[in-house]
């Protein structure tokens, strides 16, 4: 089975950096789902399936959550950029230029 996750051959590639790359290709395929649930939803009539899409959308908010906070913990550059962007409220534009001038 092949997989298109790795550039490099993933022989020379240490083992957290094979992980890294798991974890991106999880939290890809995460957000790769809630959008396909988000369309089935928008255009199922019945309310009953809508429901239960519904509900399975929010389990993979939950592991799209957890893929990334896994992310954040083991890479410190990326907690540090993203703390002044993620759960907080305003212009989320400004937020971005703001955590890039003081990461400079």
């Amino acid at each position: 089975m092949g997989f298109d996750q790795y550039h490099e051959p993933p022989s020379e590639l240490p083992a957290k950096t094979r992980t890294f790359a798991r974890m991106i290709t999880s939290l890809i395929e995460e957000a790769e789902a809630i959008g396909w649930y988000e369309q089935r939803m928008a255009v199922e009539p019945d309310p009953e399936a809508r429901a239960i899409m519904e509900n399975a959308q929010k389990e993979e908010f939950k592991h799209f959550g957890m893929d990334l906070e896994f992310l954040l913990r083991r890479n410190e550059i990326w907690r540090k950029e993203l703390k002044d962007i993620l759960f907080t409220t305003g212009d989320i534009v400004k937020r971005g230029e703001a955590a890039e001038k003081a990461a400079d």
